[in-house]
């Protein structure tokens, strides 16, 4: 996902959750004191992890994009906040092309149990590292998903949907495969909303989740923030019936989820640390994730 960084005083928070009986989402898990800390705004030209603006609209940037889920902080704002330590649940990673080549079995061995690998970006750009990445993560045991970093400004929801299933972000009943996450969030290319009102940018998630759903018989996780959700949905609450809920905040505490979700399925709680990549807890037991995967027992 892009680069998050936490903005003092200004910690974006957005979070993900599934009802529990059908999408295997543990209870909500108590604060954990020392937690992490919070997500931020559009990405700024030049900073680490941002690509070169270009107009909204544009399909195909001049240069391979480097949004990748958590965007990184305007320039204005103070360097990135990191939490101490993990907060409470089973701990694993997010990575896209700024990675590269990942040491998995480090990985593994430092004690993350499930990764989300970039695999495309609106219907221009697929992550050129994703096969190391995603059957990487899968060869040393983790549990495993791809995510579509969303460009609501160039094409439709399901045109992105059918892209991403095209390329890798599919699902099978194999206990090690989550659904794949839709990243929606700030715009590091212009536009904090990419042009869309609330209510067409509502229609354009629709659009997503529900073809993915049609392709693929699972619905997608939703990473976001909830200051992005409240400011470009108008903090719509009708997804939290069906979709998980991946928050990203870098805080002590998870903070407000946005509207429907009464807890989270994933916590993006700092931008680096143990682990290549951001740093992520999921809500419960690697049997819970699970459940999860297969949609059930498997």
């Amino acid at each position: 996902m892009n680069r998050l960084r936490a903005v003092s005083g200004t910690l974006l928070a957005t979070a993900t959750v599934v009802a529990a009986a059908t999408l295997g989402v543990a209870a909500p898990a108590a604060a954990t004191p020392g937690a992490p800390a919070t997500p931020v705004a559009p990405a700024t030209p030049g900073a680490p992890g941002a690509a070169t603006p270009v107009a909204p609209g544009v399909v195909t940037p001049a240069a391979a994009p480097t949004a990748s889920l958590g965007v990184v902080t305007p320039a204005a704002a103070p360097g990135v906040v990191t939490a101490a330590a993990a907060p409470a649940g089973l701990s694993g990673m997010d990575v896209s092309s700024y990675q590269g080549n990942v040491n998995w079995s480090a990985a593994w061995n430092n004690g993350a149990r499930f990764a989300y690998v970039k695999a495309t970006e609106g219907t221009y750009y697929t992550n050129p590292y994703f096969a190391q990445q995603y059957n990487g993560s899968y060869n040393v045991g983790m549990i495993r998903g791809a995510y579509h970093f969303a460009r609501p400004d160039t094409t439709t929801g399901a045109t992105q949907a059918n892209y991403l299933v095209d390329h890798g972000g599919g699902w099978s009943k194999d206990g090690r495969t989550l659904p794949a996450a839709l990243d929606i969030e700030y715009n590091p290319y212009g536009a904090t909303c990419y042009g869309l009102s609330q209510s067409a940018m509502r229609s354009w998630i629709t659009s997503f989740v529900n073809q993915y759903h049609a392709r693929t018989g699972r619905w997608a996780t939703i990473y976001t923030t909830t200051d992005w959700w409240t400011t470009c949905t108008g903090n719509y609450s009708g997804f939290a019936a069906t979709n998980p809920l991946w928050i990203a905040r870098y805080a002590g505490t998870v903070g407000t989820l946005p509207a429907g979700w009464s807890t989270y399925s994933f916590w993006q709680w700092a931008s680096s640390g143990t682990f290549p990549g951001d740093q992520n807890v999921w809500n419960g037991s690697l049997d819970r994730l699970r459940v999860l995967a297969c949609n059930g027992p498997c």
